[in-house]
């Protein structure tokens, strides 16, 4: 199968009659890029697991063109949690709400919840509004593997799996959306995002709970089964710009290929190290992780990423670079 990466209304035009045939492509969104199927289509689904070679048992989000089609897909929800949706939609938000009966088991993996998502990037929303219908959508790489936030990352996997990559540039907001079951009576973030467990809390008014990380036979969100994100080359985490240092020196003198990701702040202290910029500030950081991840792969056969901390959206990038290296820490 050949696969083309084209931009403009002429992508939008192909994807969509595509995704409106049951196909499969992959899209651009403020997070990272999706692959895109039709959502009431069980069988355009089961390829998507497909191409990402993805066990089903791991739900997918449904994304829609505008928050007024929340109601096609859920059979409703508790009304206080509609400021989350008047708050943070269009936005790197997904909230876990029951499930309306037409929506596949394919999608929520037989759970009755389903994962619901308005993006906000331009071509994404124009691209879902012209394909009519809600899109089931994981991230557009093979599964383990580090997300796409550009269109050439996702044809580094996706080559000769789908026909059509539209191109949208490079993602925003870099790390996969907040996903938050809203169908308790507390709110429990189930995966980390920009939208923080503080800025919830602020609108909400009340408590936000977090989910304890633990693997789970059944899980209602993306990310919190398998391995996710990881780089083909060892990746550990840092406790310190001196560990990263200590341990590059140790991966030098076993012959090895190191590179250091860490904050523009702590580059100066890296003397002789090579490393990669993640920028300054927690947005530009959460924006430039996974491109990072890509960069050291392809570079060096070990990546020491610092410890970026653990409050806000620095906490929320840390779960991606905390499971990319498989817990391990120096």
């Amino acid at each position: 199968m050949e696969t083309k990466i084209l931009s403009g209304e002429q992508a939008i035009k192909e994807g969509a009659e595509i995704v409106r045939a049951g196909g499969v492509v992959a899209f651009p969104t403020e997070t990272v890029y999706g692959l895109a199927a039709n959502a009431y289509d069980p069988g355009a689904v089961r390829a998507v697991f497909a191409a990402k070679g993805r066990p089903m048992d791991n739900p997918l989000i449904v994304h829609l063109a505008d928050k007024k089609l929340i109601p096609t897909v859920t059979s409703g929800f508790d009304e206080k949690y509609n400021a989350l949706v008047n708050a943070f939609m269009p936005g790197p938000l997904t909230l876990v709400v029951p499930r309306r009966k037409d929506i596949p088991d394919e999608v929520t993996a037989g759970l009755d919840t389903v994962g619901v998502r308005v993006p906000s990037d331009p071509v994404c929303s124009a691209f879902l509004a012209a394909c009519g219908v809600p899109v089931a959508a994981p991230s557009a790489n093979l599964s383990t593997r580090i997300s796409p936030t550009s269109a050439r990352h996702v044809y580094e996997d996706m080559k000769g799996r789908i026909p059509l990559i539209i191109d949208g540039g490079e993602s925003k907001v870099g790390i996969e959306s907040t996903v938050l079951d809203v169908t308790g009576d507390t709110p429990v973030i189930l995966r980390p995002g920009a939208v923080t467990a503080e800025m919830i809390a602020s609108v909400l008014g009340g408590d936000v709970k977090s989910h304890s990380g633990k693997v789970l036979a059944a899980a209602p969100a993306p990310g919190m089964k398998y391995k996710h994100y990881a780089p083909a080359c060892e990746c550990v985490v840092a406790e310190s710009i001196s560990s990263a240092q200590e341990c590059y020196k140790k991966v030098k003198e076993r012959g090895g290929n190191p590179v250091i990701l860490c904050r523009s702040e702590h580059t100066a202290e890296l003397g002789g190290c090579r490393f990669i910029d993640l920028g300054e500030g927690d947005a530009q950081v959460c924006r430039n992780i996974y491109s990072a991840l890509h960069k050291g792969e392809k570079i060096a056969d070990f990546i020491i990423c610092e410890d970026l901390g653990t409050q806000g959206v620095a906490a929320s990038v840390m779960n991606r670079v905390n499971k990319a290296a498989g817990g391990k820490r120096v």
